[in-house]
């Protein structure tokens, strides 16, 4: 379908070929695909911002706006080389993109809502629409992807950006096609809407660029909105997996078993729905103390506690004028059912979900200002309607804490001994009547103590002094001038590069000295594969005594840069050097 996509695209003249110098890895022998290039930032001056964006600030960039560009390939500084390229020439969309993003219209009509999107999104894209749209490459040099399907364009394949969004469509098609459903119903249908969650480092792509080629083929609805989130950060610093500075979802299951609806309420009640948030373990402990146990939980004992107590289990006939505590909690009960449907359908999700938990606010407020253990003794008929009315509060917030607890929502339903309900018939006190048994409930949340948090803390400091050991003491015993004039560090040609039999870890090399050729083993295996290795030309300790490694005879060692978080990596002269240059 991507190559479709362009072809119908190419026929309508919607690209146009341009020569332009773009980088290229000379040891590598390969154009650099955007993510194969890392320099400077030239907005926040990050030294690891890609070819097409800055992870750090956010900023979208192209290749030669970094400074001081490098290969991640080879780690060589790339060179300017023309090559040809189909581009999307985005300024002539650039009035109606604008009227799309700000104002929401599309072929004169309002497509969707503009006030409806995040500012931040509308920000970024502006940003980027106020600084003129620039022509984006669709096509690029490289030996996999989706080919370009033209003559002459062998070599040639489809830009990421153009083929990966496309994937959402070809994605609808097989499970349309597995469910005997029609996928342009979701596609190409006025009864449908696309919408894009995402991540705020993705935002002008899937509001600007996708929406063009769309546009421009014709046929395709484009998103109404795209709810981008920002960043998550952790204990006070970015999230990083190479240097473990994460919470791992595997080893969060394994250490807190049964608790997936705990982490599921801190995380949506911290989302960075507007703005960058944090993720801490002491406000994972008091969400879960004091809002879901102490909130949800209590209360939702306290209801069952009393029906079982008063009724076993029963629920009671209704007799009697509604006070006004309960009026009120009625009311507050509903309008929070209400906003949680609203909320959800905005993309405000933590809204949503503390809207849910009001109804179990709302709950909890008319127990503690009726109090039913003791209305009991005076007046039997309220405490009926109380207990009742708090039954079906219980019924309403398992109902709307569903998308975001949906294991705890079930153990309530269960313990209720209800089935689940249309959305509308919540909000009404209909879902539990006279004469229903309700079940035993078990223990929906257990409280998080300081010895956990603790644990956790100093789980990830370990993890953070482990890499900075990796850094620091590395650095062993000086040696004189004159030790290390006796190392023959040299640069070498990797000429060849195959697996050593029955090992996982071992490469045999030949390499070119400069002065010979020479078999070199090299424990590399699980970091590289043969293929990968052949060309480049890295360090090598060429005087080590030969030793025989798995029946090899080994004359030296390739030298490498890693730690426990990256694994190893090449080191490779900044500019072009020959085989046997020496390291001076």
């Amino acid at each position: 379908m991507s190559q479709q996509i362009f072809l119908n695209l190419e026929k309508k003249g919607s690209f146009e070929v341009e020569t332009s110098k773009q980088y290229f890895d000379e040891e590598a022998k390969q154009f650099l695909a955007d993510r194969y290039i890392v320099g400077t930032c030239p907005n926040c001056a990050s030294e690891r911002a890609y070819g097409d964006q800055c992870e750090n600030c956010g900023r979208t960039l192209s290749p030669l706006d970094l400074i001081n560009p490098h290969s991640t390939l080879s780690g060589s500084k790339p060179v300017l080389k023309e090559t040809s390229h189909w581009f999307l020439p985005m300024a002539h969309h650039e009035s109606w993109v604008r009227d799309y993003i700000s104002e929401g219209k599309l072929n004169n009509e309002q497509h969707h809502d503009p006030k409806t999107w995040k500012a931040h999104v509308v920000g970024q894209c502006m940003s980027w629409i106020d600084g003129g749209l620039q022509s984006r490459a669709m096509t690029r040099d490289l030996d996999w992807g989706v080919p370009v399907p033209l003559a002459g364009a062998e070599g040639k394949v489809l830009y990421v950006w153009l083929d990966a969004p496309i994937g959402y469509i070809t994605n609808t098609k097989v499970w349309a096609e597995k469910n005997g459903r029609n996928w342009e119903d979701y596609w190409k249908s006025d009864d449908s809407q696309v919408i894009h969650f995402i991540g705020k480092d993705n935002i002008v792509f899937h509001c600007i660029i996708f929406p063009i080629i769309l546009k421009e083929h014709g046929g395709f609805n484009l998103p109404i909105n795209v709810p981008a989130n920002e960043f998550m950060n952790l204990e006070g610093d970015k999230i990083s997996t190479s240097r473990n500075w994460a919470v791992w979802l595997h080893e969060y299951l394994e250490e807190f078993p049964g608790k997936q609806d705990e982490m599921r309420y801190v995380l949506a009640s911290i989302m960075p729905e507007q703005k960058d948030s944090a993720f801490t373990w002491v406000d994972y402990r008091d969400r879960i103390n004091n809002e879901l146990a102490d909130i949800l939980g209590n209360f939702v004992n306290r209801v069952f506690v009393l029906m079982h107590k008063y009724y076993n289990g029963v629920v009671p006939e209704i007799k009697g004028t509604a006070s006004k505590a309960e009026e009120d909690a009625g009311k507050q009960a509903f309008e929070s059912y209400q906003q949680v449907g609203k909320k959800i359908e905005e993309f405000r999700f933590r809204e949503a979900l503390a809207e849910a938990m009001n109804i179990a606010r709302a709950g909890n407020k008319l127990l503690t200002e009726t109090e039913p253990w003791k209305l009991v003794k005076t007046d039997a008929d309220a405490t009926a309607r109380i207990l009742r009315s708090c039954l079906n509060f219980v019924a309403d917030a398992a109902y709307c804490l569903q998308p975001f607890l949906p294991f705890t929502s079930e153990k309530i339903r269960q313990a209720l001994d209800i089935k689940w309900c249309s959305w509308d018939d919540l909000g009404k006190g209909e879902l539990i009547m006279t004469g229903h048994t309700i079940g035993t409930l078990p223990i929906l949340f257990e409280k998080i103590t300081d010895e956990i948090v603790g644990a956790q803390m100093s789980k990830l400091e370990a993890s953070k002094k482990t890499t900075q050991v990796n850094v620091t003491e590395s650095i062993k015993e000086n040696i004189d001038f004159e030790t290390f004039q006796k190392m023959d560090i040299r640069l070498v040609k990797i000429l060849e590069a195959e697996y050593v039999p029955k090992t996982k870890k071992l490469l045999k090399l030949t390499v070119d000295t400069g002065a010979d050729k020479r078999t070199v083993v090299s424990g590399i295996a699980e970091h590289y594969k043969p293929e990968e290795v052949v060309g480049k030309t890295v360090l090598f300790l060429a005087n080590l005594a030969p030793r025989e490694i798995k029946g090899i005879k080994s004359e030296g060692m390739i030298l490498m840069a890693g730690n426990d978080q990256s694994g190893l990596s090449f080191m490779s002269p900044e500019k072009p050097m020959n085989p046997g240059d020496m390291v001076k």
